[in-house]
């Protein structure tokens, strides 16, 4: 059985399709779990909305018990962790990260980095040691076997490599190397263009990305073994 940790980050509450102003990366994540549940009934599903009740962001209290030796940590520094410790907990248990992150001002939405603030934690997702030879961190998700997959949506067009918005991107690049530093290097991203525009080239581009999220799934579900009967 896998573990799948579904995350949606959009401020719109609703799905696009379903309710007026709803969220296309909700629509898109609501389908990659929907195609999973159908090709993997057993598997665990574990959903967290960082979009509706966004993590605390980091304080300096957050940095001083992070950074001090879980031996040495007084209790105020326990719970000051203890939602990030949920968060990475989440991630650690998962096999399969599907993440509905919407582009907003060409970046990621504010929950979405107050929950990268919280999953990067030394000592539990990357190592660190000033006597290390070499760099003296290192990446501790790394024999772990995850899959990350981006679903996002962009207002604008073009912002795939080599096209005319691409140095304007700052949603996939970002996530990428975040998650890479921790150990995660399998990614998959899949985005819906012209929002603004809300004309054809809208629903062209959500019905290509559905499309492209059934393929995702069906490759990805057949890469796990199979499913007792």
């Amino acid at each position: 059985m896998a573990t799948l940790l579904h995350i949606d980050a959009s401020a719109r509450p609703g799905r696009s399709g379903i309710e007026p102003h709803g969220s296309h990366t909700r629509r898109l994540s609501a389908r990659f779990v929907e195609q999973w549940r159908a090709a993997r009934p057993a598997d665990r599903i574990v959903y967290r909305d960082v979009g509706q009740q966004p993590p605390r962001p980091v304080t300096g209290e957050w940095i001083h018990a992070a950074f001090t030796q879980p031996a040495q940590r007084e209790p105020w520094m326990h719970a000051a962790l203890a939602e990030s410790d949920a968060l990475v907990d989440e991630l650690l248990a998962a096999d399969v990260i599907v993440a509905g992150v919407p582009m907003y001002n060409f970046g990621v939405p504010a929950g979405f980095k107050a929950y990268i603030d919280n999953i990067v934690r030394v000592g539990r997702t990357f190592g660190f040691d000033r006597s290390r030879a070499g760099l003296p961190y290192w990446p501790m998700l790394t024999d772990m076997n995850k899959r990350l997959v981006i679903l996002s949506s962009r207002g604008d067009y073009g912002y795939e490599a080599g096209e005319r918005m691409a140095q304007a991107n700052h949603v996939e690049p970002h996530i990428r190397t975040v998650f890479g530093y921790l150990g995660i290097d399998d990614v998959q991203s899949i985005a819906v263009e012209y929002d603004e525009f809300g004309d054809e080239r809208l629903q062209a581009s959500l019905a290509q990305a559905e499309r492209r999220i059934e393929a995702l799934v069906s490759d990805l579900a057949e890469s796990f073994e199979p499913l007792a009967c």
